[in-house]
């Protein structure tokens, strides 16, 4: 019996590996739009698509960061300038790619465009501080697809989204961690509402990396700045050696376990992009797979003690 359910498990894993290792054709003649293609994952995967021979549009914040990517690429790469956190920044994007993809469509859209900061224990911030990152991992994320889904459809394309395996074990506070999870439940309802348009979606989560997003020194800056204007009350609940401790974690935690394989990522988005049969869920990075998804399964009890194992304590917890 063992041996039937092994020879099956076999069987399905081969098949799986072959589904998974045929691609699309006419990709030179694809175009794919990502955001956020200043630095990091968006401007790898931009440089790492082109190299592939698909129509690339890329999607900067700055003009600075356009012009770079250019320099890099071929010209086949077109930029556009994109504030996803503004409508008619939006609205003159898809305009724009309208006119770049015609009749054809748009064959791929990704959603890469993310913020951090602020970031600190929820207590420490405001309302604001949340919105701040929401407007850009959440809010933005939905008016660009919106706006860009009817030429996707044409295309009968694919749809990225950028998360965070963060979204699934949240153990920082501010507005990063609570961005990332609606994508997946939400990618969800949206797979199946489009899946007769012939459109699929598929969730990108990756574990840490050494991005311009997790400079060390900028997010320290941050986090101190936060702590100097924090009411008298609040500072005296928490003490400063917590401040201190939580500082020194946060550094060490930012040096040793950030990733500098940011290939470990973008792979993933250029098979969700490319493949006949993408997954609908890719985890990026050893730590996503082999800490955070099994501990995400784990009773929340144990959970919680991971992830807090080893933090400082407040001066007035009990």
């Amino acid at each position: 019996m063992w041996l039937y359910l092994a020879a099956l498990l076999g069987l399905y894993f081969l098949r799986r590996w072959y589904r998974e290792r045929q691609t699309v054709e006419g990709l030179s003649e694809k175009h794919v739009l990502i955001t956020g293609c200043d630095s990091g994952f968006g401007n790898l995967l931009a440089r790492q698509l082109d190299a592939r021979g698909l129509r690339v549009l890329a999607a900067c914040l700055t003009p600075q960061g356009a012009e770079q990517l250019r320099q890099a690429t071929s010209e086949r790469l077109q930029t556009v300038i994109l504030d996803v956190t503004r409508s008619d920044s939006i609205a003159a994007a898809a305009a724009w790619a309208k006119a770049q993809v015609g009749d054809k469509g748009l064959w791929g859209l990704v959603n890469n465009a993310g913020l951090l900061l602020p970031m600190a224990p929820n207590t420490w911030l405001t309302k604001d501080d949340f919105l701040t990152v929401l407007n850009v991992n959440l809010l933005g994320l939905i008016e660009v697809t919106l706006s860009l889904l009817p030429l996707v459809k044409r295309a009968r394309g694919r749809v990225i989204n950028m998360a965070s395996i963060l979204g699934r074990l949240a153990f920082n506070g501010g507005g990063y961690c609570i961005s990332p999870a609606p994508p997946r439940p939400a990618g969800g309802s949206s797979r199946r509402e489009l899946q007769p348009f012939g459109v699929k979606i598929a969730v990108v989560e990756p574990g840490h990396f050494r991005t311009s997003m997790m400079d060390v020194q900028r997010i320290l800056e941050s986090v101190e700045q936060i702590w100097r204007h924090l009411p008298p009350e609040t500072k005296e609940s928490y003490g400063q050696s917590y401040f201190d401790s939580y500082h020194k974690v946060l550094r060490e935690a930012l040096v040793t376990r950030c990733s500098t394989n940011l290939y470990l990522v973008t792979d993933c988005m250029e098979h969700a992009l490319t493949a006949r049969h993408p997954r609908t869920r890719y985890s990026g990075g050893w730590d996503a797979q082999f800490f955070f998804i099994p501990l995400s399964y784990m009773p929340t009890s144990l959970a919680d003690w991971v992830l807090t194992w080893g933090r400082p304590r407040p001066a007035q917890a009990i």
